[in-house]
């Protein structure tokens, strides 16, 4: 019968549109699900990024002012871990860089362009001082020097090499003792003396290793020399 016919039609498109409608209404929902996700993912990175801490050169806890270099150095620990020296990112001397050694540890940078010079350590334990003094002596005017000790740095030092590292700037190098711990950041031709010196002392009653003081570590930031 045609009418029969006719409802069994209205019946299966009633079903194919009901059927359309439930998948369009659950794909919508899935899919604004999905949006809503994404967006909310990308607010949580935004915010994750706005509060991360800037980091700085060299991992210094402050941006330096412009004409100035940034630097960061550690003296060594113990005789165990090599002392570290960075400027302007560049890590110059290091245990990992496998270039670092007994004695007082030296790097050199030039005083307008930050640029690495030279880098090199001295046995004051068991070397002899004359090459150093030598080196000292070899420093051109307008150079950055930065020195770290690691395990012994003093038992060597004459008054001849203290002078010499007074002239950069030192005040501590005429007590740098036996096993003391110090770093230093000076100059050659400096008119005062430098600000960026570290140093304590080695004393078996407040020593943090057996025989050696803690490491001491300093950050700052050094002038651009200027014609």
């Amino acid at each position: 019968c045609f009418c029969i016919g006719a409802a069994k039609l209205v019946v299966v498109v009633a079903i194919f549109l009901l059927t359309f409608y439930v998948i369009s209404q659950v794909f919508e929902i899935k899919m604004d699900a999905n949006l809503g996700h994404i967006f909310a993912r990308s607010a949580l990175d935004a915010a994750a990024r706005s509060t991360k801490p800037p980091r700085y050169k060299c991992g210094i806890s402050k941006a330096c002012p412009e004409k100035h270099f940034a630097f960061k150095m550690a003296s060594g620990a113990a005789n165990v871990v090599g002392p570290k020296i960075c400027v302007e990112d560049n890590v110059l001397m290091s245990g990992v860089k496998n270039n670092v050694g007994r004695g007082i540890n030296v790097a050199l940078v030039n005083g307008k362009t930050g640029e690495p010079l030279d880098t090199k350590f001295f046995d004051m334990w068991g070397g002899d001082v004359a090459p150093f003094i030598e080196f000292l002596k070899s420093i051109q005017d307008g150079t950055i020097v930065l020195m770290g000790t690691y395990d012994d740095g003093a038992t060597k030092l004459n008054e001849e090499a203290r002078k010499l590292i007074a002239e950069l700037g030192s005040t501590s190098i005429t007590n740098l003792g036996f096993r003391d711990n110090w770093v230093f950041c000076g100059g050659k031709g400096i008119k005062t003396k430098s600000p960026f010196e570290q140093h304590i002392k080695n004393n078996k009653d407040t020593n943090k290793y057996e025989g050696w003081p803690e490491v001491v570590e300093m950050e700052g930031c050094i002038p651009q020399k200027q014609d």
